[in-house]
């Protein structure tokens, strides 16, 4: 067998394989007995009908299959030879073969590219300081207040904000952006709807139509949508609204005293539960601080070398994040089949960041390489332990699980990555500033 590499790229590998007449002969002699023995030919008992007649009749069929059944052999032998290692299942393309002919075809495949000059020690990092915020300490505060409050029904006044209203709504789409058709948004009408003042969801402009407005009022608006909305489909579009002011509350706030803190959880006073807020906010912060760090450490990593980032691996990673997605949405009772996203359009949004990541994760595993880190029986066992722990789950059922999903090696593929970052972190200065 004649067997050549041509290196496209880095990463890019092509292999030419040319398999000689003779064994293409053998093998179609061996298909045309096995065929033998169970053809059916008018004229022949079943079982005994002559192999020349079966190469005649079932020529194409024996060339078909003798053109697929020893191509994957032909590889994995090429391959070996080579120490070549593909990341996926080689493509193979081409396949070419006839009766007294040898038996070519070409596979294309990707591999690990070489990293040379890797220099992964001197790094400075830089850490941002964590110092007290009392305004982010109020504002939490604030939060408790608010979800501990009671609306309170109003009926001597309009419309402030911050109230909560209880409107008949009806509402339809004018036009699309740029004045074109507008997306399919036909007019529905809903009534005793709530809307919350200030809330994230109100469409821009929204509270401040309602403004002034007294209980049985009436108004009519139009509404541009941003560009750059949430619900993307209404993005630029011109939707009219007719408004019903049907009744009117306002949040009455319980007083910031200890009182109120023995109320959220067990606390004496409410200083007591300042503190326990300022602690909790600083331990957050201190481990978005950690997580910057880790990625300058990534970010400087990346930048000192330059290597060809295998499609193979991107286009696996691009995978597990749509399958994320598609779990999360699966979660909150949305078929990701029938949901209103554009896969196509994320999964190319997904593709620099995928990038980014698989080239972490081979520089993280070329130093894990180099400094012949490992990870032990034990450090899984450990990590499945605390995992199964946070899901509620049993050790011996979550490990059932990872194993069956091939989890178990990707939970030790993480946990090398971890110790190598944490080698890397323990020789790098870190600067807060």
């Amino acid at each position: 067998m004649k067997a050549e590499i041509t290196e496209l790229s880095e990463t890019r590998k092509r292999l030419d394989v040319e398999i000689p007449v003779e064994r293409v002969d053998e093998a179609l002699s061996r298909l045309a007995e096995r065929y033998s023995r169970r053809a059916k030919v008018p004229g022949f008992r079943p079982g005994k009908v002559p192999v020349r007649i079966v190469r005649q009749r079932f020529q194409q069929d024996l060339l078909h299959d003798v053109a697929h059944d020893p191509v994957p052999k032909a590889v994995d032998d090429a391959l070996r030879e080579r120490h070549l290692a593909p990341l996926d299942t080689p493509d193979v393309r081409d396949v070419s073969v006839d009766a007294g002919q040898p038996l070519t075809f070409h596979a294309l495949f990707e591999v690990m590219p070489k990293i040379t000059d890797l220099d992964y020690d001197a790094m400075t990092l830089r850490r941002t300081p964590v110092v007290p915020d009392e305004a982010a300490t109020d504002k939490a505060v604030e939060e408790l207040r608010l979800r501990a409050s009671r609306p309170e029904p109003v009926t001597d006044r309009a419309v402030e904000p911050g109230d909560i209203v209880t409107v008949d709504m009806t509402r339809r789409g004018v036009s699309g952006p740029e004045a074109a058709t507008p997306p399919d948004l036909p007019e529905d009408r809903h009534e005793g709807v709530t809307v919350e003042l200030g809330a994230d969801a109100n469409p821009p402009g929204f509270d401040e139509e309602l403004i002034g407005l007294g209980i049985d009022e009436a108004k009519a608006f139009e509404l541009i949508y941003p560009a750059d909305f949430e619900q993307t489909e209404l993005a630029g579009t011109t939707v009219a609204y007719d408004i019903t002011v049907r009744a009117l509350h306002h949040r009455q706030l319980p007083e910031l005293n200890d009182e109120f803190a023995k109320t959220v959880g067990d606390f004496e006073t409410l200083e007591a539960l300042r503190e326990r807020i300022a602690v909790d906010l600083r331990r957050e912060a201190e481990a978005e601080a950690d997580r910057d760090v880790r990625r300058d450490l990534l970010a400087q990593l990346s930048s000192r070398v330059t290597v060809e980032i295998p499609e193979a691996l991107v286009n696996r990673e691009i995978g597990r994040r749509l399958e994320q997605i598609a779990s999360r949405l699966a979660q909150q009772q949305v078929d990701p089949r029938t949901a209103n996203v554009d896969w196509e359009a994320l999964s190319e949004n997904q593709r620099a960041p995928a990038r980014d990541t698989v080239r972490g994760s081979m520089l993280l595993d070329e130093i894990a390489r180099r400094e012949t880190l490992t990870v032990t029986d034990d450090d899984v066992e450990q990590e499945v332990t605390r995992y199964a722990e946070r899901l509620g789950q049993t050790p011996a059922a979550l490990r059932a699980q990872l194993d069956k999903d091939n989890g178990l090696a990707a939970l030790a593929e993480g946990l090398r990555r971890e110790k190598t970052v944490e080698l890397l972190l323990s020789r790098a200065t870190i600067v807060t500033a």
